[in-house]
């Protein structure tokens, strides 16, 4: 076993030997430690072995060095003969390089001159190719900067690419190219901020100037319209629809026009060609949006422009406070705007993309409904109807110029029917003013004609015709006062007025025809209706100009025909076309006429209280005097005179006036008799009423206006004749026998009325003792007023229940 171990032991040895002599250094650690990892003592052993082999290498060296010992011996005998010839060969070397460096030291000399003559001449060729690159660049920013002096910056720019794509990169090595290239940036900012400044003036230039391309748009708009005018009149072939404009340098038209002498209006077409340009300098413009092309920031150049006409587009639609006061407050006003959209077309034809067509109509948007708005606000502080007028005629001439550039101006037509409501009120108000003038002049009587041709001249002026009148010798009367011609003619001049409205509006005659009849039934439904409302409540208006106003209203009425002829001749729209508004004249002088009518009503039974307040009836009189009272008379007097004055009016308005007068002077003795603060009367005051109310059935009964029948008028005094008849023959027994029959003396007497009178009478003869002669002959008298009274009573209270 042990032998076994020892064999195993020398094995692993030897393997190890091999190993380390076989392995590199740096490996030799696991191999080692190996050693000791074995049994104990095993490391001895391998010391053992180790020096073993090493004895055994040096014995094989040993045995090397003494084979090759003779052959070392025999070459270090030969180097030593050798040395000798080395010695002499190195001198000889030093001597041959000496004696050489002698000879080749001028040829050296002369060489390095000939090769720094040779790098000169390089360097002056190099210098010539490097300048003749250098010079294109300097010449280049030197054209550069003669173009930004010169202020010809488009060009500059142009310049500025060149050198920066092929100039400068030739050459990009130098420093002054690098100063070049790191200044050109810099020049562009300038140039850049250079045309936006002179963009800036274009613009607060434009802005002052707009008013003056307006005006001039819209005269040239205004005079085309005269133009075709006056080719339509003379020619008689051109049709007129819309203005010629001189637009971008050339005269435009939306239709053709046939003349028959061209040269006759040859002056007048020079004048046309006024353009946007000849007024204003665009150049700014273009040459910014050039530097911004070129640039490659058109699009903020762009968004600039417009943010910056948005911003003066919002000014020029702000209007003057006191726009509405003078008519050049609303030209300046539209020139402003006309300017401003001129100057815009100008720029969207003349510039391909800095304005487009979206952008010009947002703009045309946003500015007409701001103008209509404002129209509409400072229109409404207009009273005057030529001042409407006139910026009616404005408005047209400013919607056709902006139409002859494109932007549609429809509702600038809508808003011209707003601006004419306007227009008729404010006629209405003048007209309103010249009819109340006309009724303060007017003295209310009939027209007195001393000749033919006064009547010529009044018949001229109104239409009135009656053969009656007409077969009459001069001098004569019209029955009409001056006030009916004079409104016959400002109701004409009132159409006149509203026809001027309706001018150059492009409407049909129809539409012109519609109009025309519409405000003149709001002149004649309205205004003058009001008027004479008003005229007939003045207190100061009696009955003699209340039958006046009947008369005169009577005739216009029947002239409103001729109204309506006057309306067809001048729109030549026939009356009986389907649509055609009707006058309502009729209605509105009839109003007026039923006015007058009640208002003489009135007046007539306030006349008559006036009388009535005047009675002084004695109501304890022991007898009448035998007379009716004077105020009656007078009253009665009054009443002949003026329905004398009646017998002008239509019969019915007379016998309607004298029916209510008659009425109510018998309501008014009626009222007298039984006044609650009248506490007694006498027989003899009711035999003094009597006659009284005897002379108002006389004046009944002598027809003071013909055409009743019978006695009618009598039947208004009914009732007091049938109760101061009970009381003068004092027949209570017939009344108390047949009331409530059909047939009754006394129908119209009612038993309250009666006992009411009769109760004043029965305190007259308590206090005065009126019956006193009777009392000793007549006792039951008393006893029969008592009992009449009881029985009064007895039916009063059953009517009550």
């Amino acid at each position: 076993m042990a032998d076994n171990i020892t064999m195993e032991s020398i094995t692993e040895h030897e393997r190890i030997l091999q190993e380390i002599e076989s392995t590199d250094t740096a490996c030799v650690g696991p191999t080692l430690r190996s050693i000791y990892n074995d049994q104990p003592n095993a490391h001895k052993r391998f010391m053992e072995k180790l020096d073993a082999r090493i004895r055994n290498h040096d014995r094989e060296i040993e045995k090397m060095c003494n084979f090759h010992h003779q052959g070392f011996v025999d070459a270090i005998t030969e180097l030593l003969k050798v040395r000798t010839d080395a010695e002499k060969l190195m001198t000889q070397v030093i001597d041959t390089n000496r004696r050489l460096q002698e000879a080749g030291r001028e040829v050296t000399a002369q060489t390095e001159e000939v090769i720094r003559c040779r790098i000169q001449q390089r360097n002056m060729t190099t210098t010539v190719e490097k300048l003749q690159l250098c010079i294109p660049v300097l010449e280049m920013y030197s054209k550069l900067k003669e173009q930004l002096e010169s202020r010809r910056y488009y060009a500059a720019l142009k310049t500025m690419e060149q050198l920066e794509n092929v100039y400068i990169p030739r050459v990009s090595q130098y420093r002054f190219c690098q100063i070049m290239a790191e200044n050109l940036p810099m020049l562009r900012d300038e140039i850049k901020e250079i045309s936006m400044s002179d963009l800036k003036d274009f613009l607060e230039s434009i802005r002052k100037h707009s008013d003056k391309v307006g005006e001039t748009a819209m005269r040239q708009a205004q005079q085309h319209r005269t133009f075709n005018s006056a080719v339509v009149r003379q020619a008689g072939v051109g049709h007129y629809t819309k203005p010629l404009y001189s637009l971008n340098g050339q005269t435009h038209t939306h239709n053709t026009l046939t003349m028959d002498d061209d040269s006759e209006y040859d002056d007048y077409a020079d004048d046309e060609i006024l353009t946007a340009q000849d007024l204003v300098d665009f150049s700014p413009v273009y040459r910014c949006l050039h530097i911004y092309t070129v640039l490659g920031d058109r699009e903020t150049f762009e968004n600039y422009y417009r943010k910056q006409r948005k911003k003066q587009a919002r000014l020029v639609l702000q209007p003057q406070a006191n726009m509405h006061e003078t008519v050049e407050g609303y030209r300046r006003y539209f020139n402003q705007i006309v300017g401003f959209f001129v100057v815009e077309d100008h720029i969207l034809h003349a510039t391909q993309g800095l304005v487009t067509r979206a952008f010009t109509d947002e703009l045309w948007n946003m500015a007409l409904s701001k103008i209509i708005a404002v129209l509409r606000t400072h229109s409404s502080y207009c009273e005057d109807p030529d001042l409407v007028l006139e910026l009616k005629n404005l408005i047209v001439i400013f919607a056709d110029t902006l139409q002859g550039f494109g932007f549609p101006v429809n509702r600038l037509f809508d808003l011209l029917f707003e601006v004419r409501d306007q227009y008729n009120e404010t006629l209405l108000k003048k007209w309103a003013l010249v009819f109340r003038e006309i009724f303060e002049l007017d003295n209310y009587s009939p027209i007195p004609v001393e000749t033919e041709d006064e009547y010529k001249l009044v018949v001229g002026r109104f239409p009135f015709h009656d053969a009656e009148i007409e077969k009459q010798d001069f001098p004569k009367k019209l029955p009409m006062s001056q006030s009916v011609p004079q409104i016959y003619m400002q109701v004409k001049e009132f159409i006149y007025a509203s026809l001027k409205f309706s001018e150059s509006l492009h409407r049909s005659s129809t539409e012109i025809d519609d109009m025309l009849r519409k405000s003149t039934n709001l002149l004649l439904t309205r205004t003058l209706s009001c008027c004479l409302q008003n005229l007939i409540k003045k207190p100061h208006i009696g009955l003699t100009e209340l039958v006046q106003i009947i008369i005169n209203t009577t005739h216009l009425e029947q002239a409103c025909r001729y109204l309506e002829e006057f309306i067809t001749n001048i729109t030549n729209v026939s009356p009986e076309t389907v649509h055609t508004t009707r006058l309502y004249g009729l209605s509105t002088f009839k109003d007026a006429r039923h006015a007058a009518e009640g208002e003489i009503y009135t007046k007539l039974n306030q006349k008559i209280d006036e009388f009535i307040q005047l009675a002084d009836y004695e109501w304890g009189m022991a007898e009448s005097d035998g007379r009716a009272s004077g105020y009656l008379m007078d009253l009665i007097n009054f009443l002949r005179s003026t329905f004398q004055v009646f017998t002008h009016l239509p019969g019915k308005v007379a016998q309607t006036a004298c029916m209510s007068a008659c009425k109510h002077l018998s309501t008014s003795l009626m009222q007298m008799l039984l006044d609650t603060e009248l506490k007694q009367i006498s027989m003899g005051a009711i035999q003094q009423f009597n006659l009284d109310v005897i002379q108002c059935e006389l004046f009944a009964s002598s027809e003071p206006v013909p055409g009743f029948q019978g006695d009618t008028l009598q039947l208004a005094f009914i009732d007091l004749r049938q109760l101061l008849d009970l009381f003068m023959v004092w027949d209570w027994s017939t009344y108390l026998a047949d009331y409530g029959q059909p047939t009754s003396k006394y129908l119209r007497v009612n038993p309250a009325t009666a006992l009411a009178l009769l109760e004043k009478m029965k305190d007259t003869s308590k206090k005065n003792n009126i019956f006193s002669q009777f009392r000793k002959n007549d006792r039951d008298k008393q006893k029969l007023i008592e009992t009449v009274v009881k029985q009064l009573r007895s039916l009063v209270s059953g009517m009550s229940s």
